[in-house]
């Protein structure tokens, strides 16, 4: 675990922390781009490792549920994973009470006492990574995608929204964060974000409190991230390389 700075405020300043541009937005709607090149690059995703038969759970974003992450799941169950849906219904954006909920599923989903893969989306990574934090055993491994890790909702584009659905004052709430961070996550964990990220400022998708969180960078969408094949790729390799 490594903090490196005591204050959201010092860490906003340190690592310029703000919510993404309205243009880079914009750059968004290349989301339908990359769910249509599935097709094609479907020879060279079919040609990926093929999986162990370990048990993946895939959580979506905010607002989404388990529609958002079929297809990437029926291509990690067609490599010969069993992917699972997280089953909660739409995310609206209760990290900690759906973690402890996720917490009670897993008991009843995993095959004979085994570690589960969790997959998290956007918001649905700061719910696999609680989970992760409370239930280590019960967590093979967390791999997020795009999910803000600094500040919480504060660096995202739905930073408003989410503040008055919520209830919640978007300062206060990052501090929490931060201490909820500072406890650190023993699982191995992979973090997947995009420097063209328009939704979840890239700078706030970086894990710089736990030392042994690998990064890796790939140019992708926010949204597109879950039917992007550069996304399903990694995975895939990632997945493949953590096996048994």
């Amino acid at each position: 675990m490594n903090p490196e700075s005591p204050t959201p405020l010092d860490r906003a300043d340190r690592y310029g922390l703000k919510v993404p541009a309205k243009a880079m937005r914009l750059l968004e709607t290349r989301a339908l781009l990359e769910g249509a090149s599935i097709l094609p690059a479907a020879p060279w995703l079919m040609a990926q490792p093929r999986g162990d038969g370990r048990q993946v759970m895939v959580i979506p974003g905010y607002l989404f549920g388990d529609r958002s992450t079929w297809p990437l799941r029926r291509f990690l169950n067609y490599l010969g994973y069993e992917a699972l849906p997280w089953q909660l219904g739409q995310n609206r954006g209760r990290p900690e009470h759906d973690s402890e909920r996720v917490v009670k599923h897993l008991a009843d989903m995993r095959r004979e006492g085994r570690p589960i893969t969790l997959i998290g989306w956007s918001l649905g990574g700061v719910i696999a990574r609680l989970v992760a934090r409370h239930e280590p055993d019960s967590v093979r491994e967390v791999i997020t995608l795009g999910t803000p890790i600094e500040g919480g909702p504060k660096y995202t584009a739905a930073a408003e929204r989410f503040a008055r659905a919520a209830g919640i004052d978007l300062d206060d709430f990052e501090r929490h964060v931060h201490a909820v961070n500072s406890e650190g996550v023993e699982p191995p964990m992979t973090v997947i974000y995009s420097r063209s990220d328009g939704i979840v400022n890239w700078r706030a998708a970086i894990d710089r409190y736990n030392d042994h969180a690998r990064h890796i960078r790939l140019p992708v969408s926010h949204v597109g991230m879950g039917v992007n094949p550069l996304i399903w790729r990694t995975v895939a390799q990632i997945l493949h390389a953590s096996r048994d």
